[in-house]
């Protein structure tokens, strides 16, 4: 080999090692300009709530303006695709929910992204198990009460949920599937007027997420029967876990969690993921949560990736049991 030929083979060997060695210097330099949390849901909700507590905290961590931009719309997908196709340096982040990850997929006929490769994943937000609630007047007290009657009277039981193929929709197609019961679904634009009519007695029960339903709960307005969770919630200490109440296997929630574009750094993603995961086990953090029925996770990026793939299946094939699809 010629000296001309060794002097190249070294030139191009320092300059691999340059960016090997710019690699890590790049991920200690992030951020280098604001972080865009797009929470792809409308203002109020509780996709936006995470975001905005996580924001500031964030912002504290990384030395940048963290700005909450919410994009809500088909289902989430719009503010996703967004994030979708930014630039892949974790200056742009998504608070994802389960549906834009596992459900929308099998809901629309056509997305504007593969949330099975567009995305990286950085660590789950908050768990939020879904609750069975019933107006009083159904004379129901227990959730094999509701399994009696549904079997009684088989699609004469009304059920709302916050629209066609969300996630309390697909509760209920769940409840039906663990219970071997038929209940006639009412889809409504959202879970508030939903809510309404239950509480108004329009309606016989919901299967819903907390934070809207449980102070009618605790007024009497509306009875909790089982929560749809391994585990009761200290919320509501006395509602029984459906297992608990003789329905093993009915376990349904709304879980969010903080994304980012695929290609990201792995150094960017690792430090995004080691000051989310601090926040969130913040006492304080935790407690807040808590009173409104989240439970914060905050777990490594390993073991978000691995969920994932078990929650598409599984949500998949109760997407294709109930036969909804969304334009």
């Amino acid at each position: 080999m010629t000296s001309g030929a060794m002097r190249s083979i070294g030139r191009i060997w320092l300059s691999v090692l340059a960016v090997l060695l710019a690699l890590p210097a790049a991920a200690q330099s992030y951020p280098t300009k604001p972080i865009r949390l797009v929470a792809p849901f409308p203002p109020g909700g509780v996709a936006d709530v995470m975001a905005r507590a996580l924001a500031p905290e964030l912002q504290a961590a990384l030395g940048q303006q963290v700005i909450v931009d919410n994009k809500p719309g088909a289902g989430g997908n719009l503010g996703a695709d967004i994030v979708a196709k930014a630039e892949p340096d974790g200056h742009t982040l998504l608070l994802a929910s389960a549906g834009i990850l596992t459900i929308n997929q099998f809901l629309y006929a056509r997305m504007p992204f593969d949330p099975a490769t567009a995305f990286a994943p950085i660590t789950v937000v908050g768990d939020m198990p879904n609750i069975v609630v019933v107006h009083p007047r159904t004379g129901v007290t227990t959730l094999q009460g509701l399994i009696d009657k549904a079997k009684a009277q088989p699609g004469k039981l009304d059920f709302g949920s916050a629209g066609n193929g969300t996630t309390t929709h697909l509760a209920i197609v769940l409840l039906e599937q663990a219970a071997g019961i038929k209940l006639a679904h009412v889809p409504y634009k959202g879970a508030a007027p939903a809510v309404q009519d239950l509480v108004a007695g329009q309606i016989d029960g919901l299967v819903d997420n907390p934070p809207l339903v449980l102070g009618h709960i605790r007024s009497g307005a509306i009875r909790a029967l089982a929560w749809a969770a391994p585990r009761r919630m200290a919320i509501l200490p006395d509602v029984p876990t459906a297992s608990e109440a003789g329905l093993p296997g009915f376990e349904a929630s709304s879980w969010f969690a903080l994304i980012a574009p695929a290609g990201t750094p792995r150094e960017v993603i690792a430090r995004l993921n080691a000051e989310a995961t601090r926040i969130l086990r913040d006492p304080k953090m935790v407690e807040t949560f808590a009173g409104r029925g989240v439970r914060l996770v905050g777990n490594p990026v390993e073991e978000f990736a691995a969920f994932i793939p078990r929650e598409r299946a599984r949500w998949g094939a109760i997407v294709k049991a109930s036969g909804v699809k969304m334009e």
